[in-house]
């Protein structure tokens, strides 16, 4: 009994010390991770703090070396295909984890579409900005907007399809069983009882693909590319913030650079907007439910 009741304790004390090892190292990883993410921040406001005037927002590009003018024709380009690729991937992908969640489990089906995500998922996104090139740009003998909104809602699709695929498991069954139970259909039970309870967790996951998409640069290279004009329309060459910044931020001028820092900050304060926008209105919406 004393030998049992000692290894006991023993046990109890190796777990324990395990326990605190394991919530230091996690805690030291969150520290860090944060002190990174400060720093960047930090970084982002104080180079791009100084480039945000009305200019910025109103006024075409200057020519190299020349100070002054702005970005307004990325910034109304990035909106543009940033709401085309959404309004392309997010539908496509709200289907396709509806049928992995609700309709086919089990089916050969949704082991395909299950693997193709996860090939999606790990894929460069110059490859994809490659394929929509030889897809798209070659066809139409242009580089266009269209083309990039091809590209960024290929790039949307998997992270639109996993996430809605994990919020929908997350409903309890109960709550299908009582809306099968009262006569209503498949469809009905998922469109006004599921979505209806996941649909905060639905939103994020579209928001989580907007923010993965709105850095990208690679796939617009290839397909939008970048234009110093107005826009005439998404069917020829486009302006947007992400290939600017990268063309601006290699030059020699200091304009340009600074004009880089402002639109990397945009950037960064428009995904953070829109979530906290979206999270407090559904928040709301909630309450008065």
């Amino acid at each position: 009994m004393t030998n049992s009741k000692t290894l006991e304790k023993r046990s109890i004390k190796k777990r324990q010390f395990v326990d605190r090892v394991v919530k230091i190292l996690s805690m030291t990883g969150g520290l860090v991770g944060l002190f990174f993410l400060t720093w960047i921040l930090y970084e982002v406001v104080l180079r791009g703090i100084s480039s945000l005037n009305p200019a910025f927002f109103t006024q075409l590009p200057t020519p190299p070396g020349t100070g002054g003018g702005g970005l307004a024709n990325a910034i109304i380009g990035t909106v543009l295909i940033t709401l085309l690729a959404a309004m392309l991937g997010t539908p496509i992908g709200i289907l396709a984890g509806i049928f992995l969640a609700e309709f086919g489990k089990g089916s050969r089906l949704a082991l395909v579409i299950h693997s193709i995500t996860n090939i999606l998922i790990g894929v460069p996104s110059i490859i994809v900005g490659v394929f929509v090139y030889t897809l798209v740009v070659e066809p139409m003998k242009t580089f266009s907007g269209i083309a990039g909104a091809i590209s960024l809602a290929i790039i949307m699709l998997p992270v639109v399809v996993r996430t809605t695929e994990d919020i929908l498991k997350l409903v309890p069954n109960s709550l299908r069983e009582s809306g099968l139970a009262i006569g209503a259909s498949r469809w009905q039970v998922t469109l006004q009882l599921v979505f209806r309870t996941a649909k905060s967790g639905l939103l994020t996951g579209v928001l989580l693909a907007v923010a993965r998409v709105s850095g990208e640069t690679a796939p617009l290279l290839f397909t939008a590319m970048n234009s110093p004009y107005w826009m005439g329309s998404l069917t020829e060459p486009t302006s947007n913030l992400t290939v600017t910044i990268f063309n601006y931020a290699m030059s020699p001028y200091p304009d340009w650079q600074a004009k880089a820092w402002g639109a990397s900050l945009l950037i960064m304060a428009g995904v953070l907007t829109l979530s906290i926008i979206s999270r407090l209105a559904f928040r709301e919406k909630d309450q008065t439910e």
